[in-house]
Formats: structure tokens, C-alpha cells, sequence
């Protein structure tokens, strides 16, 4: 299940019903995001996802020439938001044929939320006035470092700010008797009969002026002038533009693209047994550290590589023994799961963590594979059920695990049902989680 925050923050853009508001998925990025603030995007490996957001410590003030103070008259509405949730489940007998039965679980969550807030506009004159202002000669160190880099920038033209400081709730409790064997969902595990209740109740206070959407518009720079795509965002375009724009794929596009596509990257890398353990084995113990992940994205695209400490600094070792070609694809291979971990959520890290240790990579990835084939060019939601051949290897708490990882894509997923509906917007969660599965599970052969 996603944070408390990103979901709150997701339902409110939602209500809201601006296509182009992004929610803001993390309290961190709440803190740093402001109007005006610049947003960091660098260019996926794949054509069949785009990696994350990240704001920066720059504005677009920083990188332009100082000039007049900018007549800002900051078009603010205001309007508030609540929302409260209770579900309640039974599910009782077992999910699995081998499993010991007779136990019956309900399971009650209450979540709410009460938000007041602003949507702060910026008005058209104050980007006339802006772009008045010209970029330093020579160009700011940081814009050399980002053409450098080929990352695309995006300034925030507008924020939906909190004007309280909410406290988000999140209370849950399940009640389980009978005998049991098995993990009834990721959270309980053992074995025993009798009965129990488990509650748990989370609170989160969100500091007064967080940013929990904003909208964001491309910067182009060209030689020494500089604009912003007003109309629509365009992620074909390029903010350092360097030739023709290569087009991302649209509906013509298939799961065998992308098949093909992580195939050729396994194929090209053929890691030794050793270094596939080492990348196994640190990867393992990074996940659930986002930030290091991303230390490790960024030193690997160094040339020559940078230093790190700890379990990404002995990945960086070992590939700068190998020779000049099998450093080289190594080093893509790598990068290229590092992507498709940072498009998944830090829930997925921790669920990815434990297939990892239980060793049930390849079965997930045919399973999401079953779900992406027919499902890849479908635009509407469309039930489908799981093919009990391919859940028979997937029992007990690995298929908690497995249905917890589908389930942070988008798809809702019951452990006792094969169940659910396909959502169209899981689609490039889905595809990056194949991706990860089919790369992980060739490094687990070691």
C-alpha cells in the first residue's frame, strides 16, 4: 500500500481534476518544491517507462542574470479537503491447496484526512517578464553539469500549498482465530491456532505550507536564449536540444518490444557467476534505500566512476576490474535495473528485497508477464483472472508478497481471490517491475 502521504496526496489531485497536477509522493519533496524551484528529470533507458521526478536546490532564479524584482501577483484559491475510508474484509479457509485450513480473518482500516489548502498560479505576464532576463555568460557550472548529463529541466509554474497542518490517520486492526499455518498478508507471519488482535495506527503531522501537487513546464535552452513550452507538457522534447528527438513509443508498441528489449540487455552483459552474486547479494541489502540507489545511479554514469562507501562502493569496485568492453556493459546492464528500481515505489523495494531472499523472482515475472501480454494495449479497465498454474509455485506468504507488488502498481488484488481488473495507469509500473523480476532472476542463477 503506498505512504499515508502519497495516498493522501493522490486522492486530492484526484478531487481537484487537473490533468496536470502531479502529486508530490514523498513529505521530503513536500518541503523542497516552491514556484519557480527547477525539476530534474533524466532520460530513461527504456522507451516503456520515465523515471521520477526530482526536485532540486535551484530555482530559475538562480541561473538567470540578476535583474528588477518580477511584478508576481500569485493567483491563489482556496478550498478545503476531507476524506475518511473504512473497509472492512472477512476472508476465511485457505489460499493454498497444501496449507493447514480453518482459520477466518476480518480485517478493519479507517484513514482520514483533513486538508485545507491554496492552489498558487503564476500569471502569464510574470513568464513575459521573466524571460526579459537573460542567461549569465558564461553559462551557470550547474546548466553546463545538466547538458553534460543530457537531463531534462522543468520549472514548477504552479503549487497546491497547505495553509494547515494536517494530521493524516491511518488505524487498522485484524482479528484472526482458528488454526492457521500460513501468513495470513505480509505483516503476519507463524503459525497457531486460537485467536489474536493486531492493531496499528499511524499518525503523520504535515508541516503548515507544504507543496502536495504542483505542475511543472519544460525549459529549453538554445544557444544563449532560453524558453519554456507553455502549451503542453512535451517529454519528447529535449531541454539541451542535440539533433532529432527520438519519439517514444506509442499504441504500435507490444510486450514482445519489451521482452526483447531486456533480453537484449541480460544477453549483451553475460556477467560472471562472481559478479553476478556481488550485485545480487549488494543490491539486496540497498533496497530499501532510495537514496543510495540513486548515489550508486549517479556515480556509475561518472567517468571514471565515483566513490561510495558500503555495498554500492563494492558493485563500483569490482566492475572497475573487469576490462574495457565488459565493464562497459556491465555497467549498462546494471544501470538499467537501477532504473527500473527507482520507478518502483519504496513498498515494492522492500517486497522485491524479500522475493529476493525467498527466491521466487522467476515465477513473478511470469505471472506479471501474464498480465502485461494481453493487457499491454488496453485503454479501459478490463477484469482478468490469474492463471492457477502460474500461482501454484506462489503460495502462503510468497503469494502475499507477490500480490503486494502488483498491488502497489495500481492493480487491486485480494490474497483470496486470482481476481482483479486491469488499470491502464499500471501499465509503466508494470512494465518496470518485468524488468526488474527478469534481471534480478538472471542474477539469482549465481
Amino acid at each position: 500500500m503506498p505512504s499515508m502521504f502519497g495516498r493522501t496526496t493522490k486522492k486530492l489531485v484526484k478531487e481537484i481534476g487537473d490533468q496536470e497536477l502531479r502529486p508530490v509522493k514523498c513529505l521530503v519533496s513536500a518541503t523542497k518544491i516552491r514556484r519557480f524551484s527547477l525539476i530534474q528529470r533524466k532520460k530513461a533507458r527504456s522507451r516503456f517507462w520515465q523515471l521520477p521526478d526530482v526536485p532540486l536546490d535551484v530555482s530559475l532564479m538562480h541561473i538567470l542574470e540578476p535583474g528588477s524584482s518580477v511584478p508576481d501577483a500569485a493567483v491563489e484559491v482556496s478550498a478545503d479537503f476531507s476524506d475518511t475510508e473504512v473497509m472492512k474484509q472477512q476472508a476465511a479457509g485457505s489460499v493454498n491447496a497444501g496449507a493447514e485450513a480453518g482459520f477466518s480473518e476480518e480485517t478493519a482500516v479507517c484513514r482520514g484526512s483533513s486538508l485545507e489548502y491554496q492552489i498558487v498560479s503564476t500569471p502569464h505576464e510574470t513568464w513575459t517578464e521573466l524571460q526579459k532576463r537573460k542567461l549569465p555568460d558564461p553559462e551557470p557550472y550547474f546548466l553546463k553539469q545538466c547538458r553534460e548529463a543530457g537531463v531534462n529541466l522543468y520549472v514548477v509554474t504552479e503549487t497546491v500549498e497547505l495553509r494547515n497542518s494536517p494530521v493524516l490517520q491511518d488505524h487498522s486492526s485484524m482479528n484472526i482465530s482458528g488454526k492457521f499455518s500460513i501468513p495470513l498478508n505480509i505483516f503476519v507471519k507463524g503459525e497457531g491456532q486460537g485467536g489474536g488482535l493486531k492493531v496499528r495506527e499511524k499518525k503523520l503531522t504535515v508541516p503548515k505550507g507544504s507543496v502536495v501537487a504542483y505542475k511543472r513546464k519544460q525549459l529549453v535552452f538554445k544557444e544563449k536564449d532560453w524558453g519554456i513550452h507553455h502549451i503542453a507538457e512535451d517529454d519528447d522534447q529535449e531541454t539541451f536540444p542535440a539533433g532529432r528527438v527520438q519519439k517514444a513509443l506509442g499504441l504500435g508498441a507490444d510486450f514482445k518490444l519489451l521482452q526483447e528489449e531486456v533480453s537484449q540487455k541480460v544477453k549483451a552483459a553475460e556477467l560472471s557467476k562472481d559478479m553476478q552474486n556481488i550485485v545480487f547479494s549488494n543490491l539486496l541489502a540497498m533496497l530499501g534505500d532510495r537514496e543510495a540507489l540513486q548515489d550508486l545511479m549517479d556515480k556509475l554514469e561518472q567517468e571514471p566512476f565515483g566513490h561510495l562507501d558500503g555495498p554500492g562502493g563494492t558493485i563500483l569496485t569490482e566492475l572497475q576490474k573487469d576490462s574495457c568492453y565488459s565493464g562497459v556493459v556491465s555497467k549498462c546492464l546494471i544501470l538499467y535495473l537501477l532504473e527500473t528500481l527507482m520507478v518502483l515505489s519504496d513498498i515494492q523495494h522492500v517486497l522485491l528485497a524479500q522475493s529476493m531472499e525467498k527466491r521466487i523472482l522467476l515465477p513473478q515475472r511470469d505471472l506479471v508477464r501474464s498480465i502485461l501480454e494481453p493487457n499491454f494495449n488496453c485503454s479501459e479497465n478490463t477484469p482478468f483472472t490469474l492463471q492457477p498454474e502460474l500461482l501454484a509455485p506462489l503460495q502462503g506468504e510468497a503469494l502475499a508478497i507477490t500480490y503486494g507488488l502488483l498491488d502497489e502498481c495500481g492493480l487491486k488484488m485480494e490474497l483470496n481471490s486470482p481476481r482483479s481488473t486491469w488499470d491502464p495507469e499500471a501499465k509503466e509500473p508494470l512494465c518496470a517491475l518485468y524488468g526488474a523480476l527478469s534481471v534480478l532472476s538472471q542474477l539469482a542463477e549465481a
